[in-house]
């Protein structure tokens, strides 16, 4: 007998200006399954979910619950039949409290005579929390907490709303290998309570451990659905991408190392904050300096102290052997050194303007005649990022809200680019990137060292820093721990260091 399905998903077409994102694409989801949903960035991912959350309206197509037609125009249409997604970008209020956020919107089931009962509220969020076995306080602001703790309020959020369908959109992509262990404790125990869970994430390993069943999407088509046990890696890819591309099973040279002296290109001395601790560190030309990490260690506290984004108590750089003093982003950039930031939407992109404008935000003057814009020149620059970056937009006026996340990681790397820094510090580059983007990014990098700029990569993901760097500086609490050059740079190794234990 064939059980009818959760969800059912029928013919969904949506198309934007110069874009057709999905083209009818069908898609089911069964009663405590989880089923993965991948495909390379801007294969139509993200605009299905949106459909199903009510975010935006599919040109034509239909959606089931329990084999019964609906329609969801609104998220609160969503909410009502009982779905529930997680963005990849938290949609939480930092300066509300755990609770708050957990029922924002839903005040009035604790409201009595015009006023909030706030301890009732905190009783339903502690009850809620618990069943998913995490004990996180209720009355924290959420800007205080982790990113895993937040990943759990917003599973929290959604299980508020009696959630039967759960879709999560890459939601480890910020998270340690513990944290990962202990998200996919909290999905197996929804599973078990009968809630189809709906997996995006483009890290193949992931698929494989977490996944009953997967389902590949490339250029808004539905290319391929199986048991995870009828697919391999290899043929996940593929079907991913439409070619053959190889995984790196070792890690290989970032750059070509010879015998002659290197040559200092950055130092820090000293540098404290009050997350970062007395930190002494060097970079040299053509080396790309991995900075590991568990969440909270300071690495990006420390990336953005160089940057002088964040104020420093004390401490030198110096730059080419010579002090410099960097006081804010702009004397940063003049000096030659660049940010990609962790977050691109919030800090590395301003998303209602175009492709154009943010790729040349950082370089207006080498593009400009006097107190205006030479448009000639903006576009020449824009152009010749454009290709050879490869980014996918209809045109260099497309507004970048609209592109997809690795399309918009692009963008910020191609106004780095522009503004031909001599030391770059890509914090978390490839978080959330599918993995023919991110082979993109790592040959991006690979060539900027050999062109003799400093990189400085900021990754949680270890794999990666292996294959990558020369070698691998370790923060633990706000400190460097250790140093490892490539050849002594193992997972364990570095573990030991990150946890500092000896």
């Amino acid at each position: 007998m064939i059980r009818t399905p959760l969800l059912g998903m029928r013919s969904i077409t949506k198309h934007y200006p110069g874009v057709l994102a999905l083209d009818g694409v069908h898609f089911d989801l069964s009663e405590a399954e989880i089923h993965a949903l991948v495909g390379e960035n801007g294969a139509g991912k993200s605009t299905l979910t949106k459909i199903l959350a009510g975010a935006i309206q599919a040109d034509a197509g239909s959606i089931e619950i329990d084999g019964i037609p609906i329609e969801i125009r609104t998220p609160a249409d969503a909410r009502r039949f009982g779905i529930g997604i997680i963005y990849q970008d938290f949609k939480l209020v930092p300066e509300l409290t755990v609770a708050e956020n957990m029922f924002l919107g839903d005040e009035a089931r604790f409201s009595r005579g015009g006023f909030i009962r706030f301890s009732l509220m905190h009783r339903e969020a502690k009850k809620v929390l618990s069943r998913l076995g995490e004990e996180i306080e209720t009355g924290l602001p959420v800007k205080k907490l982790s990113v895993s703790q937040r990943q759990i309020v917003e599973i929290a959020k959604a299980l508020c709303c009696q959630v039967r369908i759960l879709a999560m959109d890459e939601p480890t992509a910020s998270l340690t290998d513990h944290e990962v262990q202990n998200l996919f404790g909290v999905i197996r125990k929804l599973r078990s309570e009968g809630v189809g869970i709906i997996y995006i994430s483009h890290r193949i390993e992931e698929i494989f451990e977490i996944a009953d069943r997967v389902s590949v999407l490339r250029d808004g088509k539905m290319i391929q659905s199986c048991a995870i046990a009828e697919a391999n890696s290899h043929d996940l890819v593929q079907w991913m991408v439409g070619r053959s591309v190889e995984l790196k099973a070792h890690p290989q040279p970032s750059t070509e190392i010879d015998s002659s002296p290197r040559q200092e290109i950055l130092r820090i001395e000293n540098f404290r904050s009050e997350l970062v601790h007395e930190v002494d560190l060097t970079l040299y030309r053509g080396e790309i300096l991995g900075l590991a990490g568990l969440v909270g260690a300071g690495r990006t506290e420390l990336a953005r102290l160089i940057f002088g984004a964040d104020r420093k108590a004390s401490g030198k750089l110096l730059l080419d052997s010579q002090e410099v003093t960097v006081r804010s982003p702009r004397d940063a950039i003049k000096l030659g050194i660049g940010l990609l930031t962790e977050d691109r939407n919030l800090q590395g992109l301003v998303l209602q303007l175009s492709v154009a404008k943010n790729i040349t935000l950082s370089s207006l003057a080498a593009i400009s005649n006097g107190p205006f814009i030479n448009r000639t020149k903006e576009r020449n620059a824009v152009s010749e990022i454009v290709r050879q970056l490869r980014v996918k937009a209809p045109s260099m006026n497309t507004t970048v809200e609209t592109l997809s996340g690795g399309n918009r990681q692009k963008v910020v790397l191609g106004r780095w680019l522009l503004t031909h820094c001599k030391v770059l510090i890509f914090d978390e580059p490839t978080a959330g990137i599918d993995i023919a983007v991110k082979q993109e990014i790592h040959g991006l990098i690979r060539r900027l060292a050999r062109e003799g700029r400093g990189i400085i990569m900021i990754s949680s993901d270890l794999p990666e820093l292996l294959e990558l760097s020369d070698r691998i500086a370790v923060m633990c609490g706000g400190r460097i721990t250790g140093i490892l050059p490539r050849e002594d740079a193992t997972q364990e190794r570095v573990m030991r260091l990150a946890t500092n234990y000896n």
